[in-house]
């Protein structure tokens, strides 16, 4: 049985702010709670004026003050941003606000440009190693008998999940190595996903934390009563997406009629690409979709994003979606 999830960037919309991208958050993670979702996930960016969620330790204290039950974590925290210490220090502190509901999603982009990077004091000469050392001295920080000398408080002792998350094959064979689960970002860069799932599985070696290989993708949703409005709202991601690869990020836009065909063959190509990984329709166009997707790849867990531009319609394409699943299972 295939578990599913929730993704959430906490998009700003054109005409809106940050404050109300934030009530927006917390509004689809108690959605999400009610209709059965396994995990709300928030993403590190940094620099980008359509992405609320650069303080993610901060935003999921919100969320996890105004939930109950939903799993919460980062999808991911962007480790060469930051001390593994201080990252030991936050999830320590949500773990011991919200007791066994708190994962740790780590990933090593800097979900950032080079000159944000540089603002935030990230050390940009670091080698191709430094990501797997710091992930274990993270995991030291947090163990039940930490070998470092400093000690993390709070931190030491609470054993947060930890995920590494990728979009190429490195992450993968990292996972396996350390024996932790694996979540790729399947719903922006597609294209070495069944490479590295191979590899994952192929390679994992058993840890104190997982017995067997479990497989965590992303995938793009979005469902609405008919195709054509599911077609309708979901250009309001694929502007976005052309926009940010554009070098032009702006928050997010309006959904517009027709949008595919206003744009020029190498536009069409980046979205074909992108959305190898998406369903975007009516429910049955939907469950054809996440159906296919599942039996392709053997995935453990779906983690679900959909960035459209209206909250309301955001909610019902994870309703529409809940019922998919729900379905899926009878």
């Amino acid at each position: 049985m295939t578990d599913f999830s929730i993704l959430d960037l906490s998009p700003i919309v054109e005409g809106s702010d940050a404050a109300q991208s934030f009530r927006n958050s917390l509004s689809l993670a108690q959605h999400g709670e009610k209709l059965g979702y396994r995990r709300y996930w928030l993403a590190e960016h940094h620099g980008m004026p359509g992405i609320a969620s650069a303080a993610t330790a901060v935003l999921l204290a919100h969320v996890g003050a105004g939930t109950s039950t939903i799993r919460i974590g980062a999808g991911g925290v962007m480790l060469p941003n930051h001390s593994p210490l201080v990252i030991a220090e936050q999830f320590g502190t949500l773990e011991s606000l919200y007791p066994g509901r708190v994962d740790l999603g780590l990933g090593r982009a800097p979900g950032s440009d080079q000159r944000t990077a540089r603002a935030l004091r990230r050390n940009l000469e670091s080698d191709a190693d430094q990501f797997p050392q710091d992930v274990i001295e993270l995991m030291d920080f947090m163990s039940k008998n930490p070998q470092q000398a400093v000690r993390a408080v709070p931190g030491a002792g609470l054993e947060v999940p930890v995920w590494i998350l990728g979009s190429s094959t490195f992450g993968a064979q990292l996972a396996a190595h350390l024996g932790l689960p694996y979540a790729f970002a399947s719903h922006f860069a597609p294209q070495q996903m069944m490479q590295a799932i191979q590899i994952y599985r192929e390679t994992f070696k058993p840890s104190a934390q997982l017995a067997k290989p479990y497989v965590m993708l992303g995938f793009n949703v979005f469902a609405a009563d008919t195709d054509a409005e599911a077609e309708f709202r979901a250009t309001s991601w694929q502007q976005a997406f052309v926009n940010l690869r554009s070098g032009r990020p702006g928050r997010l836009p309006p959904p517009v009629e027709g949008y595919r065909q206003k744009v020029g063959p190498a536009e069409n190509a980046l979205l074909d690409s992108v959305l190898s990984c998406s369903a975007v329709g009516s429910p049955d166009t939907v469950r054809a979709g996440v159906e296919a997707f599942i039996e392709r790849t053997g995935a453990n867990e779906l983690m679900i994003t959909s960035q459209v531009f209206d909250h309301a319609s955001r909610l019902r394409s994870y309703e529409l979606l809940a019922r998919i699943r729900d379905s899926l299972r009878a």
